[in-house]
């Protein structure tokens, strides 16, 4: 190679600098893309994309958080109506039993209206009197108590009209006679009164 063709080279590579130096600075004040990227490039398809999937996330998440609410709430309803029918159990428990002692009362109050006659039968009726009374106290203590009806306004939820007469000394829808006695344990009604009303 002769010194002509070597400086000839020379030349042409300088000349290309200042050229490559030149796209680059019109590429910044232009504000195109270089060839490393640009932060001000438009959003591309998966961004697009990934709003969307985050805005079905929310929505799903949403949904997910209103079903946890009502099974939340389904499971304290459940849970305080368990509670109600323990007590309830527990309140109640005796409730058949005693109605089934229901008519044995009602037998002893008849057996304790008729009064014997013989002497010798006097004891025995005592002795009846004296069971009746230790029967009545352990029921009372487990909550049994009895209507009171005479001259009480009529309530169809604890008493039973048969029969409506008319009264002097009453006035209407007033209980005026007692045919059968009612029973309520502690405050459920175990048999309803069976009374007549003034009309």
């Amino acid at each position: 190679m002769n010194k002509e063709q070597s400086f000839q080279e020379n030349n042409n590579a300088e000349e290309q600098i200042p050229v490559q130096e030149t796209e680059a600075a019109e590429a910044v004040n232009n504000n195109e893309p270089t060839e490393a990227g640009s932060d001000t490039a438009e959003p591309t398809t998966e961004q697009v994309v990934s709003k969307d999937e985050l805005d079905r996330a929310q929505a799903h998440a949403e949904e997910q958080t209103q079903r946890l609410l009502r099974a939340q709430a389904d499971f304290d309803n459940f849970r305080r109506r368990t509670q109600k029918e323990k007590e309830d159990l527990a309140k109640y428990a005796s409730a058949q039993l005693i109605t089934e002692l229901i008519p044995v009362i009602d037998n002893f109050e008849r057996a304790m209206m008729t009064k014997p006659d013989h002497p010798e039968l006097e004891s025995f009726s005592k002795g009846v009197d004296m069971i009746f009374r230790q029967l009545s106290d352990v029921l009372k203590n487990a909550g049994l108590t009895t209507m009171e009806t005479v001259g009480q306004p009529f309530n169809p939820e604890f008493h039973q009209a048969v029969m409506q007469v008319e009264s002097d000394e009453y006035e209407e829808g007033i209980i005026v006679e007692e045919l059968q006695k009612g029973y309520a344990l502690k405050d459920k009604v175990l048999r309803p009164a069976m009374v007549k009303v003034s009309g």
